[in-house]
């Protein structure tokens, strides 16, 4: 019996760990299980190892390992970021397009007697400075913008922000969870107070992330018990997902180097230029700076959902912007605050590479999408639709 060739282009979802991640993890999983805050000879060698991991870390960021603070992810660090600052009656400024780690934490906020501010983007995906500029009251605290979108790849113009925030002298967060490790970043030169990075997106294991904090920017904790994490994060280190965590940085910080980012863009522009040869598709993001992996495309008269069941039947995994709602297909938040209608923002698929996927996969995608679609076309009254709306 053939085994079905599987591709897997949904990294912006998670990536699969490295082997040299899981070579690195396995010992703190059985011979060197020591709690690393033990003062004994098994505490201390898990110390050794979260230490190390944190100027692992570090280094990828451009930042001091003291101002790294291990969470359980992105979400955590960025619930962190925002809820260690902010109070009832403080103003925060983020946008529209924000992962919903961001956008929930700010409907709570306004739960709790604060006020947020959501800045547009414009048909790229891209905040306009000024639009921030000119959302800032007496009261700003804070200053939310993320670095990369999760859905296009689109990336923020992260310094003059961080110039706007030093200016009005407010905290300035980034969720840097996509951006980390696909294009150098350096949070001094962002001017970030706080970035949120998350493991499995950087073929680490899933379950770790990490919060910099800007040395002196006082935050109140989340979590209350120990003095781990210099106060900020209670609760016993997970030594191995810290050290999955800061040999995957390690191997991102180095990859950057060799020029990988290069190599991802070039099979994610491969792509785009195959697949916009396909009636009635375009790229949401064009003419934007992206990430070098990701593409977001939409296929008019097509539900997004079909298309994404279907390839995965031909073994391609990829992924779709639209959300489940209690029952109900919703069109992606991001999408149609670019302008997008409903229509084509749920006909839009995300297409994300990663460091394991090779110039063979990019061939199979190439092959197969045109076809899939062509089908689903055929059979679909929307695409019917589509052409007359046009």
């Amino acid at each position: 019996m053939q085994v079905m060739k599987r591709v897997y282009f949904d990294n912006s979802a998670t990536t699969p760990l490295l082997p040299e991640v899981l070579e690195a993890m396995l010992p703190y999983f059985a011979e060197h299980f020591g709690n690393a805050s033990s003062i004994h000879h098994h505490g201390q060698e898990a110390r050794a190892a979260v230490e190390q991991a944190r100027e692992s870390v570090a280094r990828l960021l451009g930042a001091r390992p003291s101002e790294i603070v291990f969470t359980s992810g992105g979400t955590e660090a960025d619930n962190l970021a925002i809820f260690g600052l902010i109070k009832a009656g403080d103003h925060v400024i983020t946008s529209t397009v924000e992962h919903h780690a961001v956008l929930n934490a700010g409907k709570h906020l306004e739960s709790l007697g604060c006020e947020v501010s959501y800045v547009p983007v414009d048909g790229r995906g891209v905040v306009n400075p000024d639009d921030v500029r000119h959302a800032l009251r007496a009261n700003t605290k804070l200053i939310s913008i993320m670095m990369a979108n999760n859905e296009t790849g689109v990336l923020q113009p992260l310094e003059e922000i961080g110039r706007i925030a030093a200016e009005a002298d407010v905290f300035w967060h980034s969720d840097g969870v996509q951006a980390v490790g696909k294009v150098p970043v350096n949070v001094d030169k962002a001017g970030c107070d706080l970035l949120a990075i998350s493991g499995h997106k950087i073929h680490a294991p899933q379950g770790v992330g990490a919060l910099y904090v800007r040395k002196g920017t006082a935050l109140e904790p989340m979590l209350y018990g120990g003095r781990h994490e210099r106060s900020r994060r209670a609760g016993t280190e997970n030594v191995p997902g810290i050290v999955g965590l800061g040999k995957a940085a390690e191997l991102a910080r180095l990859g950057l180097e060799r020029g990988e980012d290069r190599s991802l863009a070039a099979m994610r522009d491969r792509i785009e230029k195959a697949l916009k040869e396909v009636e009635s598709t375009g790229v949401n993001g064009a003419g934007a700076p992206r990430i070098p992996n990701t593409t977001n495309l939409y296929f008019e008269g097509i539900e997004g959902e079909a298309l994404v069941i279907a390839l995965d039947l031909k073994g391609l995994a990829v992924s779709t912007g639209a959300a489940c709602s209690s029952g109900a297909i919703e069109p992606s938040h991001v999408l149609t605050a670019m302008g997008l209608r409903s229509d084509r923002a749920r006909a839009s698929l995300r297409f994300s590479l990663g460091r394991q996927n090779t110039d063979e996969e990019v061939d199979f995608a190439i092959r197969l999408v045109p076809e899939i679609v062509a089908r689903l076309r055929a059979l679909s009254p929307m695409h019917g639709r589509a052409a007359v709306n046009r």
